[in-house]
C-alpha cells in the first residue's frame, strides 16, 4: 500500500471515530438525517467495485498454482475458444465469494466493466456457458476437481502454518442433512427427521478448519458410511509427519 493511501485511510479513520463519539451530538432538536441536495458525479477514469476482495482471491489462486492444477486435473472441454476449465471453475467460485446465490448472477458479473478489469479478463463465461459446463461433470470428475484444490494446500500451509502446527495432522469426518424442496431430484431420500433431501458427508483439516472432501448421499444414509475410504483419501496426500 503507499504511503499516501495509509495517511488517507488514517485520517478517515480518525473521522469516524470522533463522529461516532458517545459524546458527540448534533446541535437543535432537529431529525438526526437531514441531508440534501447530494450530489452524483460519473468518473471517466476511475471505477469501483462493491467486492474489493476479488483481487486478492485471484491472487491467491495463481501464487498457489490453483490455476494450473485444475487446468491439468479436469479434461472437459475438447476446444478452449476461449475458455479453459480454471475459468469456468474460478467464474463459478468468484461469483459466489462476491455475494452471487445462483449461476443467473454472472450475467450482472459479466455486465460489469470494473469486475472484468479487476480479473484482467476481457469476458467471462455467461450464465448458460456456465450451465453447460457443470453438466459435464460425472463423479469422477468431481473428485479429480477436490484432489486439484486439496493439491495445493500443503503449499499455503507451508507459507501460514509455523512447523510445530504442520507436525499432525487432524482430519475430521461428519454428515449434516441437507433437505431441498425438489421432489425429483435424483439421489436423494428421507432423512430419520422425515425431511427429503441429502445426507453429504463433510471431510475437513480441523487444524485449520478447511473442508478437503464433500461426498453427497441420500437423506437416508447413516453418517458414518463411507467416512473410512474418504477419511484415507486426504491422509495419503498429506505430507505431515503424523496424521490422527
Amino acid at each position: 500500500m503507499k504511503a499516501n493511501d495509509s495517511r488517507i485511510l488514517r485520517k478517515r479513520k480518525r473521522n469516524i471515530k470522533r463522529r461516532t463519539d458517545r459524546r458527540n451530538f448534533p446541535p437543535g432538536r432537529a431529525p438526526v438525517l437531514r441531508g440534501s441536495n447530494v450530489h452524483y458525479e460519473v468518473s471517466d477514469r476511475a471505477r469501483a467495485i462493491d467486492c474489493g476482495g476479488l483481487g486478492a482471491f485471484h491472487l491467491l489462486a495463481q501464487n498457489t498454482g490453483l490455476i494450473e492444477a485444475l487446468d491439468d486435473s479436469l479434461e472437459l472441454l475438447k476446444l478452449h475458444l476461449p475458455y479453459h476449465e480454471s475459468d469456468h471453475v474460478l467464474n463459478i467460485a468468484y461469483n459466489t465469494l462476491t455475494g452471487g446465490r445462483c449461476l443467473d448472477d454472472l450475467e450482472l458479473r459479466r455486465n460489469d466493466e470494473a469486475y472484468l478489469d479487476a480479473l484482467g479478463a476481457e469476458r467471462i463465461p455467461d450464465p448458460t456457458t456456465a450451465g453447460d459446463f457443470t453438466r459435464r461433470f460425472s463423479e469422477r470428475d468431481v473428485v479429480a476437481l477436490m484432489d486439484a484444490v486439496n493439491a495445493v494446500r500443503p503449499r499455503v500451509w507451508k507459507k501460514n502454518l509455523r512447523r510445530r502446527e504442520r507436525r499432525l495432522a487432524v482430519i475430521d469426518a461428519d454428515g449434516t442433512l441437507a433437505p431441498t424442496t425438489g421432489e425429483c431430484k435424483e439421489g436423494m431420500g428421507l432423512s430419520y427427521k422425515g425431511e427429503w433431501g441429502y445426507h453429504p458427508l463433510v471431510v475437513s483439516l480441523a487444524n485449520a478448519q478447511e473442508p478437503l472432501y464433500l461426498v453427497n448421499r441420500p437423506g437416508n444414509r447413516p453418517s458414518h458410511e463411507g467416512a473410512a475410504q474418504w477419511m484415507d483419501r486426504p491422509a495419503d496426500g498429506i505430507s505431515h509427519p503424523g496424521v490422527q
